[in-house]
């Protein structure tokens, strides 16, 4: 598959990820009991596993190794790590609803420095710019 291919299908998916991530925490807020849909929990599994996929084989394919010889790549994986964290606290460990609210917006904010950082190749992301 030809890298462009695959660059636009790791973009595709980080956009539906954060999609369904915003559907999810919206329905969450007011109680977490309400993400219990069945496609809901089990299509941003999915739909996440194939983004990292296809980010580890864009990495490969370009040669680039996170904590390693790229900067901008260690920020992007520190950042996923940090996105996923407080993601699950927006969506399932906040104990109240101000929790689950502020833990969306960092989360969103941690989504928006991730592909800051993708655009601009540097751990400065927008500032970058």
């Amino acid at each position: 598959m030809p890298y462009m291919a695959i660059k636009h299908a790791h973009m595709m998916f980080a956009i539906i990820s954060i999609t369904l991530f915003i559907l999810r925490a919206w329905l969450a807020i007011p109680s977490p009991a309400r993400v219990h849909n069945k496609l809901l929990k089990i299509a941003p599994h999915v739909i996440d596993t194939l983004l990292l996929a296809l980010g580890i084989w864009l990495a490969v394919l370009t040669s680039q190794i996170p904590f390693g010889n790229s900067p901008w790549l260690t920020a992007k994986v520190i950042g996923l790590v940090l996105y996923i964290v407080v993601g699950t606290i927006a969506i399932k460990r906040g104990k109240t609803r101000h929790q689950r609210l502020v833990a969306t917006l960092v989360s969103i904010a941690i989504f928006a420095y991730i592909y800051g950082v993708a655009i601009s190749k540097s751990p400065l992301s927008w500032l970058a710019l």
